[in-house]
């Protein structure tokens, strides 16, 4: 038996989606060189991406997607009463995503303009760890899939998982890639945690923070780097508001 509590067996795990696009769940289930072997050693007991079985009965959940139904708590409360390991992966189950962007139209008014007055059940966006007890969070939009398998492949091995805790502009100096802000665009690539690859700023394309803040981030200098490169703070704010994962500085 492993420090996380279950049998060294081929463990079995469950794969759930709330709201969100599934792109964190496809990413998983791309037909890749590594996936014969990451399901190997996994016993999928509920996973739409790969299979139509369902079984109630697995060790570790993987949760995607933020909370915005009342019937999606009661689903997610049932899910972490059954997991020994709950992880939630994809910056909507992290931080509440995309979807947050919700929360700064009142309601009524959300509902009117998108459904024409319908009824519809909803509420704020909530991020999983809001609801029930988050063991391990892999945040990303998507998430990366090497890093997932990495992580799953380290619980069910009993080795150590970890995520990087250096900011994304480690692995851009690493690509010489050009600095974003010396083309004149506002990049959170400064204070956003690695392990996404600097995909976006190596694609011309500034970081969004889709991973959240990195470790002991000095986030007032980075404002003072918006401020001396003369961009927009206004904009600044937007980019950190965007998946909700630097919600604790915009008020800094």
């Amino acid at each position: 038996m492993n420090h996380l509590g279950f049998k060294m067996d081929k463990v079995k795990v469950g794969s759930f989606d709330f709201t969100c696009c599934e792109g964190c769940q496809l990413q998983l289930a791309n037909k890749e060189s590594t996936l014969p072997d990451f399901l190997n050693l996994l016993d999928i007991r509920n996973f739409r991406e790969i299979s139509s079985e369902r079984h109630n009965d697995y060790d570790i959940a993987l949760v995607e997607g933020s909370i915005t139904r009342s019937d999606e708590i009661d689903r997610l409360k049932a899910i972490r009463a059954q997991a020994t390991v709950l992880i939630a992966f994809g910056s909507c189950a992290c931080f509440g995503g995309v979807n947050n962007l919700k929360n700064r139209i009142p309601q009524d008014e959300a509902i009117r303009e998108v459904y024409d007055g319908k009824t519809i059940d909803t509420m704020p966006s909530m991020k999983i760890s809001d609801i029930v007890q988050v063991d391990l969070s892999i945040p990303g939009c998507p998430v990366s899939k090497e890093e997932v398998e990495r992580i799953v492949i380290g619980v069910v091995t009993r080795s150590q998982v970890s995520l990087p805790k250096y900011p994304v502009c480690v692995d851009c100096k690493q690509k010489l890639n050009t600095c974003l802000f010396d083309l004149g665009e506002i990049c959170l690539g400064p204070i956003s945690r690695a392990g996404c690859d600097a995909v976006c700023p190596t694609g011309k394309t500034p970081c969004l923070g889709c991973r959240g803040p990195a470790d002991d981030i000095n986030f007032a200098s980075f404002k003072q780097l918006v401020k001396d490169k003369q961009l927009s703070i206004a904009d600044m704010r937007e980019k950190l508001s965007f998946y909700n994962g630097f919600a604790e500085y915009l008020d800094t």
